[in-house]
């Protein structure tokens, strides 16, 4: 009957009583792992079985559940447990440094930060005496407490020792905590591409040892980092994963972090309500668990939040609770959040030397991250428009944009950068509004330049850290070779803006803002995307979206212009031509323009103003000296007749790439990929093609056959596009081993000198808009890597009519057409047909994106 008295340790049959160092050491073992609940669970079990105080068993496992609360941040637990001092015989064990080591963190996590050093001491001490083993684990703690106390710098260099010694040590999940404590500090000092390599470290280390649940951290600490540079959809992936695995694993502690974290994405991706709604239950729990430092940062976004809304007595209820928790627990980095936003709370009040005074301290002390700097300084020149001083306003916001850009120019990953400007955009938004206020519509289009397509242009020889002026911005120049009509849209939350360019003038017209253009595109997008016949069914939304966006400029957007559509936000996934013109004969818009998409007025402008941007492209051959590239193709996208001599067409060469041998299931062979090779192929002489078909058609041998010799490359294959990760958006060829795909992140690094490159495959054009850097996927990186015009798909398209309009395509370039009119032939073909191709879901996915 023995058995029915033993206690069980959950998961696992191993009976307390008789085998305790086993029970113990499972314990431990989940508790490395992250499965915070049941390695507690364990414990209470064991401490039931071992109930005398007086046991060493009975120290033991409460030493464990003190350590484990501490994980959970309930250390006013934690502390009462190990009130009691030890018995002078355990004085040097291995015992006693945990125990001063869990009591320390308790009091790091309380804000109690004197005390936690002075126990890390007495643990160094006892540790280097008696055991050396535990050296990894106080350094570890050391670092923790370095960072909370604000100093990532030493937090770093503590961590850096961690990591020695849990590789002298051999001990993978002391490793894994330090290398997550490492991305961690990275990311405190804005060392972004640092944070990221050191969070993956972890993550796999992590993986490898089967510690599952302490993904969460890492995954946590990932999505922040994520958070930090703007890249919002990546970041709220990764936290929501995160803050269900801490809940699981009874980390409340973390699950908080979570939370806070998830509450600000939520904020910038504009849904008020979950932000509220997440930061309130970090709240709940962090009152539950009395953790001050999470509930200065839950107050701190339901203050944000409750400004958004208007709503300044419950947000200065909650700023002057949180600030008051600040001072109280010496909380400097809670304490600077609280006095920017009370600044912002006394500017709301028109008390504007008091907030001017609050602004100051913030920018001015050294411990204020950037980004807190950054606001800082722009909620500056509010203060000062308030007061009508606006030298001191225009001053005061290129202070702010000077920081970010800095902050910008400091992260070197590419792909990183590329989502940098999402946490700043706010701010050259006020700017440009500021300026337009004072009639300066030229200037305000300048400073929306300035955030556009920067990555894109960097690759094509710009500065990372561009001056003010602008020196290659000449809208107007742009404008007049082809007597085109610019249209330059920048979308804000409440009120939006188009700026219309003509070899004349500059004009700016406001706009709805994105609260109610971004339904529309949506719900019209969808409607285009189900092969409905939105002009014979009267789409009310292909309308309105005309009417909102396009009806404002039409006085100056004749019949048979050409215009050039610089778009923003939800703007970038929507296809203009498929705009629905009202009256009483309805229309598509592409039957009154020839349309063409931009990035960057900049690069517009730095093309056409090159000595070579009018030049005849047959076998003219210029050098681009920025980037000391191999010789290119230059030619007119945009020339004053829009013609490219036929005969010029001729002498062109083209690289065809496609009719792929299937490599994955979800990638069959396309039908009609030879004949659509054959018929473009037959617009260039034999000796002017090279053709990469069938097994041949590799991404190998395509980086191989140096494309950048080529005028024309043509793709006619699968592609992919990556919504989390752009830059792994592919163009799918023939399998060479394990590889198939041509990943825009490698179309980058190899410069081309294109006339045009055409991806005849899906989503070419990418899925996922950046604030100021637009679409990036496959169109991007052929631009990146230099082309001139690239051909791409917003979304999927037809194997069916896919060749047709190839096929008309050419033929108007060999006519002598440039791209954007042979394009508009080839689409108007199919509008104007007897078949199912008219509907916009077969003519309409293909866009033509300009440049350099």
């Amino acid at each position: 009957m023995l058995a029915g008295h033993l206690l069980f340790v959950a998961g696992c049959r191993t009976p307390i009583r008789l085998f305790p160092d086993r029970a113990y050491q499972q314990a431990w073992l989940k508790l490395k792992r992250g499965n915070l609940s049941g390695a507690r669970g364990d414990v209470d079990a064991a401490l039931e079985v071992f109930s005398s105080p007086d046991t060493d068993w009975n120290l033991r496992f409460t030493q464990l559940k003190a350590e484990i609360l501490v994980r959970q941040r309930s250390t006013n637990d934690a502390l009462a447990l190990l009130a009691s001092p030890l018995r002078p015989s355990l004085a040097s064990s291995e015992l006693a440094v945990w125990r001063k080591l869990t009591q320390a963190m308790a009091y790091v996590y309380s804000l109690r930060f004197s005390e936690g050093q002075e126990l890390l001491d007495q643990a160094e001490t006892l540790a280097r005496q008696y055991h050396p083993a535990l050296l990894g684990e106080v350094t570890l703690r050391r670092g923790t407490l370095a960072f909370w106390r604000g100093n990532a710098a030493l937090a770093e260099s503590a961590y850096r020792r961690t990591l020695e010694l849990a590789r002298l040590q051999h001990d993978p999940f002391l490793e894994t905590a330090a290398l997550g404590s490492l991305g961690l500090a990275a990311t405190k000092q804005e060392h972004y591409d640092e944070s990221i390599q050191w969070n993956q470290q972890a993550l796999d280390m992590s993986r490898s040892v089967g510690a599952k649940d302490s993904e969460s951290y890492i995954l946590g600490n990932m999505g922040w980092g994520y958070f930090e540079i703007g890249d919002y959809d990546r970041a709220l992936e990764m936290l929501q994963q995160a803050e269900e695995s801490s809940a699981k694993a009874g980390s409340t502690g973390a699950q908080i972090d979570w939370l806070i974290e998830i509450g600000g994405v939520e904020y910038y991706l504009r849904d008020y309500a979950a932000a509220e709604r997440e930061s309130q239950r970090a709240l709940t729990l962090a009152r539950h668990l009395d953790d001050k430092s999470a509930i200065t940062e839950s107050l701190n976004n339901l203050t944000v939040v409750a400004l958004r809304k208007g709503h300044l007595p419950e947000a200065e209820r909650y700023n002057d609770e949180a600030m008051a928790l600040s001072i109280a627990s010496k909380d400097h980095p809670g304490e600077l959040s609280s006095t920017l936003l009370q600044a912002r709370i006394e500017t709301r009040k028109a008390n504007y030397r008091v907030a001017e005074e609050l602004l100051a301290t913030v920018f001015t002390d050294p411990a204020a991250e950037t980004s807190l700097r950054w606001e800082a300084q722009a909620r500056l020149a509010e203060v000062y428009r308030g007061t009508h001083l606006t030298a001191k306003a225009d001053a005061a916001y290129r202070l702010s944009i000077a920081t970010i850009e800095n902050a910008r120019a400091s992260i070197e990953d590419e792909e990183l950068r590329v989502a940098f400007l999402s946490n700043a955009i706010e701010f050259y938004d006020d700017y440009i509004h500021f300026l337009l206020a004072q009639g300066k519509q030229r200037n305000a289009l300048e400073i929306a330049e300035l955030s556009r397509a920067r990555i894109l242009a960097e690759g094509l020889g710009a500065p990372r850290k561009p001056s003010l002026p602008l020196p290659d911005f000449h809208p107007q120049q742009i404008a007049k070779p082809s007597n085109a009509v610019l249209l330059f849209y920048w979308l804000g939350e409440q009120n939006s803006l188009l700026w219309i360019v003509t070899p004349s003038q500059i004009s700016c017209l406001t706009l709805p803002g994105a609260i109610e253009i971004d339904p529309l595109v949506k719900s019209y997008r969808e409607a285009v995307l189900s092969g409905r016949d939105v002009l014979e069914g009267g789409n009310s939304d292909g309308e309105k979206l005309y009417t909102l966006l396009i009806g404002p400029a039409k006085n100056f957007i004749p019949p048979g212009s050409r215009v050039i559509l610089l778009p923003d936000g939800s703007l970038y996934g929507l296809n203009f031509e498929t705009l629905l013109v009202p009256g009483p004969k309805p229309h598509f818009w592409i039957e009154d323009v020839t349309l063409t998409s931009a990035s960057s007025l900049t690069l517009l402008s730095a093309g056409r103003n090159s000595p070579t941007a009018n030049s005849s492209i047959g076998t003219s051959i210029g050098v681009r000296q920025t980037r000391g590239v191999h010789p290119r193709y230059v030619g007119a996208t945009f020339d004053t007749e829009h013609r490219d001599p036929a005969g010029a067409f001729r002498d062109k060469n083209l690289l065809l790439v496609g009719d792929a041998t299937q490599a994955a299931a979800e990638f069959p062979a396309l039908r009609q990929a030879r004949a659509e090779m054959a018929q473009v192929g037959r617009y260039f002489a034999e000796s002017r093609r090279a053709v990469l078909a069938g097994p041949q058609a590799t991404p190998s041998k395509f980086l191989a056959s140096t494309p950048e010799r080529f005028a024309y490359l043509h793709f006619v294959t699968h592609g992919s596009a990556s919504r989390a990760h752009p830059l792994d958006s592919a163009v799918i060829l023939s399998p060479d081993g394990d590889s198939f795909k041509l990943y825009a992140r490698d179309i980058v690094k190899h410069p081309l000198s294109a006339y045009l490159v055409t991806i005849s495959a899906c989503s070419g054009s990418g899925t996922r808009a950046y604030s100021g850097e637009g679409l990036v996927g496959l169109s991007w990186a052929f631009l990146r890597a230099g082309a001139h015009n690239v051909i791409a798909a917003l979304w999927e398209v037809s194997d069916a009519s896919t060749p047709q309009l190839m096929d008309r395509l050419y033929g108007e370039l060999s006519r002598g057409q440039d791209p954007a009119s042979a394009l508009r032939a080839a689409k108007l073909s199919l509008l104007k047909s007897d078949s199912v191709f008219k509907k916009p879901f077969y003519w309409a996915p293909f866009q033509l994106y300009a440049g350099s």
